[in-house]
Formats: structure tokens, C-alpha cells, sequence
């Protein structure tokens, strides 16, 4: 195997994390959500989105995976607003800042298994932490296993909370994913 790497995005980086979102929710979500939302992660409004976050600054992290000369995922991640009726699991209770959302980490299913996805998850955590973030939360397609298989690895876990998405041509059902951003990554 190359040398795999984590860095921080960089504009040039855009052009394959929308890439690779497109090609990653076209394969894993295509009978969740429909053709014409599918086709908006590769419009100019996502490329704009996606330059935006990358130059977003303190307390947003985009991180790019790469292996050898491959840029083969991406995490997004920054401080967030406490969820909805989460409380600190032991006191002091703790601050707007102490929760960070991962609002998207994906892989190039065809570099999956490599170890990528959680080198993503462990190098956004770090840096939330430095933040002051304590806890972390992601939202997940609830009929995606692999997903939630790949959180519960890292120690989090679905808190109860779910939330219901207009794709403009039905539903789409996620559950809300919890746990520390100290990470006890599994194998």
C-alpha cells in the first residue's frame, strides 16, 4: 500500500470532494435519494459550497485522505450547538463549545477498508478537541449499516434522536450518531 496521509483541504482539493461525494452517495444512497438530488452534488452551487468550507477558518475542518497520489476521501467537521435535549454525561455541564457535528466522512468505496475513514475521523477529532470539543455527533442514513457499524468502531453510538429529510421526492430517515472525541478506534 502507499503512503497513506490526512492534511487539511485546500481549494485546489474541491474538484475530487465533489468528486468523490457524488460517486460515493450514487453508489451507497441511490435508492434513498432521488436521481435529481444526486445530480446537485454535482453542480456549480456544490463546487461553490464546498470552496466556501474549505476556506471557512477556525473551528471548520476539511480534511482530505490521500493515498500515494490519490485523493481517496474527505471529512467535514467544525464546532456545533449542543444537540437538542443532550446533556453532559457528568457535571460541570458543559458549554455551546463542547460539541462538534462530522456533517460528512466519506470514501471512495473503492478505497474502502483501508483505514482511511478513521484516520479522517481521528485527525478531525484531534483538532475539535484543540477546540475545546468534547463530544461529537454525525447524522446517518438510518438504513446504512455500514456507517453506523464504522461510528460504533470509534465508540459512538445512535443516542435515540432521529430526524426526517424532504429529498423533494420523499424521505429521507437519519439517525443521530454520539460519542467522545476521544476516540477509541477499533479494529
Amino acid at each position: 500500500m502507499a503512503t497513506a496521509t490526512v492534511r487539511p483541504a485546500a481549494v485546489s482539493d474541491v474538484e475530487e470532494i465533489v468528486r468523490i461525494q457524488a460517486c460515493t452517495w450514487e453508489a451507497a444512497y441511490a435508492e434513498l435519494v432521488p436521481a435529481a438530488a444526486l445530480a446537485q452534488l454535482r453542480s456549480e452551487a456544490a463546487y461553490h459550497a464546498w470552496t466556501a468550507a474549505v476556506g471557512a477558518g477556525a473551528g471548520h475542518e476539511v480534511l482530505v485522505a490521500t493515498e500515494g497520489q490519490w485523493t481517496v476521501g474527505f471529512c467535514a467537521a467544525a464546532v456545533a450547538a449542543p444537540p437538542e435535549g443532550s446533556t453532559a454525561p457528568t457535571e460541570p455541564t458543559l458549554g455551546p463549545g463542547a460539541w462538534a457535528e462530522v456533517s460528512a466522512l466519506l470514501v471512495e468505496p473503492r478505497w474502502g477498508r483501508r483505514g482511511h475513514g478513521g484516520r479522517l475521523l481521528a485527525t478531525a477529532a484531534e483538532a475539535l478537541r484543540g477546540t475545546g470539543a468534547v463530544y461529537g455527533l454525525a447524522w446517518v442514513p438510518e438504513s446504512d449499516e455500514a456507517s453506523r457499524r464504522f461510528y460504533a468502531r470509534a465508540g459512538w453510538e445512535p443516542d435515540g434522536t432521529l430526524r426526517v429529510l424532504d429529498t423533494g421526492d420523499g424521505e429521507l430517515r437519519e439517525v443521530r450518531i454520539t460519542g467522545s472525541l476521544d476516540l477509541n478506534l477499533q479494529p
